[in-house]
Order: C-alpha cells, then structure tokens, then sequence
C-alpha cells in the first residue's frame, strides 16, 4: 500500500470505490469512483465508472 496519494491509480480508486459500496458509504464510493474516471483517458471507460457510482445527493427523489 502506498502513502502517497500521487501514486495512486484508477484501478487504486476503483477499488476504494467498491469497498465504500460494499460499507454502505454511496457518497464516498461516488467521490472515489469520479478520481478514477479523472485518472482514465479513454473518455468513454469514464463515462462506465461515472455510470456506475453516480451521485447519491442527485439520484434522491423528494416527497412531498
């Protein structure tokens, strides 16, 4: 495991985002997931990570 966060990769971000998921924690699983679609090139792999660990704060529907 590293202690700099500058040597971490996408594929490190990934999977943070997975066990954030995994712990119940969407919004953090968001966070982490959007670092690694920062850290992708091919922008519609990206695209995938952002579609698979959207938002949770825009995904909530209101009552009224």
């Amino acid at each position: 495991m590293t202690h700099d966060p500058a040597d971490l990769t996408a594929s490190d971000y990934l999977d943070g985002a997975r066990e954030m998921t995994a712990a119940n924690r969407p919004f953090l699983a968001h966070l982490l997931a959007e670092e690694a679609a920062r850290l992708t090139a091919d922008p519609a792999t990206a695209a995938g990570i952002r579609a698979s660990f959207p938002d949770p704060t825009t995904a909530r529907e209101e009552t009224d």
